[in-house]
C-alpha cells in the first residue's frame, strides 16, 4: 500500500468514525474549514438534541467559511430551526373548558376515543356543566350509541333547557331524528296537545 492509498484509507475511516462525508473533508487543512465544520457538527449535535436555539447560532457560523455544499447543509438545517423555534408548544389540557373544546375539536376530526377521553375528564372536573353532557350526548349518537345519547341529552336539557332547541338543529344528532324517544325529549309540547 502507497503512502497515499494509506492515508486515503486512514481518512476514509476517520470520516466514517465521525460520519461526515469525504468531500467535506478536502479543506480540513485550511482553518476556516475546519472551523466551519466544528460549527455544523456542534450544531447538528444541538439539532439533534432539539436544543434549537443553540443548534441555530451554530448553523448561521457555519454558513461562514469555504464550503458551500457545507454551507448549503447549515442553511438547510437552520431553515427547520426556525420552524421549530416559531412553531407554538402544544397546550396540554388542565381546565374543564381546556379538555372540553380539545374534545369537541377531536369529535370534529373524527377522533372518537381521543374526544371521548377529553370529554370524560372535562366532566369530571365540572359534573355539572351542561355544554359537556351535551358534547358527550353527541358523541354518543355519532358513534352509534343511541340509549346513552339520549341519557345524556336529557341530563343537558335538564341542566340547561336551551340545549333543548340546540339539539333540534345539530346535525351531530341525525341518527336519532326517527327515534320516537328523541322527538318526545326535544317536542315536550308535543305531548301536552296529544
Amino acid at each position: 500500500m502507497s503512502p497515499t492509498t494509506a492515508s486515503k484509507s486512514k481518512k476514509k475511516k476517520v470520516v466514517e468514525g465521525l460520519n461526515r462525508p469525504s468531500h467535506l473533508l478536502d479543506n480540513l487543512t485550511d482553518p476556516a474549514a475546519q472551523q466551519q465544520l466544528k460549527h455544523y457538527e456542534e450544531g447538528m449535535r444541538l439539532f439533534q438534541q432539539q436544543k434549537f436555539h443553540k443548534a441555530k447560532a451554530e448553523f448561521e457560523r457555519a454558513l461562514v467559511g469555504p464550503s458551500r455544499e457545507l454551507a448549503d447543509r447549515a442553511r438547510v438545517h437552520l431553515r427547520i430551526c426556525v420552524q421549530r423555534i416559531e412553531r407554538p408548544p402544544v397546550a396540554t389540557p388542565r381546565t374543564a373548558d381546556d379538555h372540553y373544546h380539545h374534545g369537541v375539536a377531536m369529535m370534529n376530526l373524527g377522533h372518537w376515543d381521543e374526544a371521548r377521553d377529553h370529554l370524560e375528564r372535562a366532566l369530571k372536573l365540572a359534573p355539572k356543566a351542561d355544554y359537556v353532557i351535551y358534547a358527550l350526548a353527541a358523541l354518543d349518537c355519532l358513534t352509534g350509541e343511541a340509549d346513552a345519547a339520549l341519557e345524556k341529552l336529557k341530563r343537558a336539557i335538564e341542566l340547561r333547557p336551551e340545549n333543548r332547541y340546540h339539539a333540534r338543529n345539530d346535525e351531530d344528532f341525525a341518527f336519532l331524528q326517527e327515534d320516537p324517544r328523541f322527538t318526545e325529549l326535544l317536542y315536550p309540547e308535543r305531548e301536552v296537545l296529544a
